[in-house]
């Protein structure tokens, strides 16, 4: 099938412009990346520094998984259980307070060529564990799960901020001019929404774009109009309207993230439809992901889509599990992360095994996080639950530039704080910008007279987990 570029498409779709308008959004693309990135905020951008990795995918967990009863194996908590301990100014609050170690509800056993024990929540996970860098020490800044949502993406538990995958998208460019450069897999919203998403003050070409997994995961993807000659007609208006705006106002930054959002829409009709068709995928491929055929449901589904957005040249690819009701966060009980851990096991395991089959894991890195853990402790002696965690839990990195087989870090005896190898949600934005050839302190972005990063005025690369 044909489809025009985006020189061929704006050229018709301008009409009215004149040439002087033209000029300076289509220059030749032989220019400096730095000005392609002024006349296509999308463009193709160069790395500061060789990269390992071409794109991302992001797995989140929605609501906290507990790192003691995941990839935080515990055998004093074990040995330990019930007996009472006293929390120190416990969860910000200054004081004493007597508290009871409760253990794991589930075993652990030793995975892959490395032994590293994963919970039997994750049987299929654990059989790729030696593909995986896992890290024992996360910390982030909050107890809430929307502070810590936000932060896990923005870096920012305060103000909403630029998406990492936003960052990402202005820092490297696209791929594939057809396809959003950051796109969001996602059943239902997060705690913190399409914040979690979001471009803030970056242009807005590069928030996120999410499908919803369903019949419809693009809504009003199809054109309304009865053939695609209507439809240039229509889109010859747009750019006449946009003249006149730009006649009426003057300079407008704002406009080229207009003009690219009606071009990727108009890219998209091409090209989605061919996405999500999954006629081509072996029965093999499908029952690996445990996808039944014709549904278009469920973690695998997202995680086989995850894969071709990322056959397809997409540069941030975010998969949520779930949205802010029915997720992991284990309050009353947590025989909840039963259903949960099943959801997501073989799609996660089958994502690894795919991307390597195929040579991708190479140049793709996977990142599995969630916001917080979850507390190894409880004020009921017999109370079935885990509260909030943000002192210590577990994330883990697979692919293009990352170690595999290793853990990195580790918490205490009993998973309440970081003993050693601490890693902040910082520094873990700041490896994984670095595997993607950016570097943190330099991936900037001026607003409001200064100059912002994802890492505020923090972070470290964590270079004992890279390759």
């Amino acid at each position: 099938m044909y489809l025009p570029t985006r020189r061929q498409w704006l050229s018709r779709a301008a009409g009215g412009f004149g040439a002087t308008a033209l000029g300076a959004m289509l220059n030749d693309t032989t220019q400096a990346a730095s000005q392609n990135r002024l006349e296509d905020p999308l463009a193709p951008q160069v790395p500061h520094f060789p990269a390992k990795a071409k794109r991302v995918i992001f797995l989140y967990m929605t609501g906290g998984v507990s790192h003691v009863e995941s990839f935080d194996y515990k055998p004093q908590l074990i040995k330990d259980d019930a007996k009472s301990i006293v929390m120190d100014n416990w969860q910000g609050k200054i004081g004493e307070f007597k508290r009871y170690l409760r253990r794991p509800k589930w075993g652990f056993q030793p995975g892959g060529d490395n032994g590293v024990m994963v919970s039997d929540l994750f049987p299929e996970v654990r059989k790729i564990v030696d593909d995986l860098a896992i890290i024992r020490s996360m910390q982030t800044d909050h107890t809430n799960h929307y502070e810590s949502t936000l932060g896990m993406h923005c870096g920012s538990w305060t103000f909403a901020r630029p998406s990492i995958g936003s960052w990402v998208s202005y820092g490297l460019g696209s791929e594939n001019q057809n396809l959003p450069s950051f796109v969001v897999v996602a059943p239902a919203e997060p705690y913190a929404g399409a914040q979690t998403w979001g471009s803030d003050f970056l242009p807005g070409c590069h928030q996120g774009t999410r499908l919803k997994p369903g019949n419809n995961p693009i809504p009003n993807l199809k054109r309304r109009v009865a053939s695609t000659t209507l439809q240039k007609l229509e889109l010859d208006l747009v750019a006449q309207a946009n003249q006149e705006h730009l006649r009426l106002r003057g300079e407008d930054t704002n406009l080229e993230t207009v003009i690219k959002s009606f071009e990727t829409a108009f890219g998209m009709q091409q090209a989605a439809p061919e996405l999500f068709d999954l006629a081509g995928e072996s029965r093999q491929t499908l029952e690996m992901y445990g996808i039944e055929p014709g549904r278009t449901d469920g973690f695998g589904w997202q995680c086989l889509i995850g894969r071709r957005l990322a056959e397809r040249g997409v540069r941030f690819i975010e998969l949520i599990d779930t949205g802010s009701m029915g997720n992991w966060d284990s309050h009353a009980n947590m025989q909840d992360h039963v259903s949960l851990a099943k959801n997501v096991d073989q799609p996660i395991a089958a994502l690894i095994k795919d991307l390597k089959a195929r040579g991708m894991l190479d140049d793709t890195l996977v990142v599995w996080t969630t916001e917080f853990g979850r507390t190894p402790y409880h004020e009921d002696m017999e109370h079935p639950g885990r509260e909030h965690h943000h002192q210590a839990f577990c994330s883990w990195m697979a692919g293009a530039g990352v170690k595999p087989g290793i853990v990195h870090g580790s918490s205490d005896e009993y998973g309440i704080n970081v003993a050693e190898d601490r890693v902040h949600v910082h520094d873990f934005h700041a490896t994984i910008l670095h595997l993607l050839g950016l570097d943190h302190e330099q991936l900037t972005y001026r607003y409001a007279g200064r100059d912002y990063r994802l890492t505020d005025v923090h972070g470290e690369v964590v270079t004992s987990l890279l390759a």
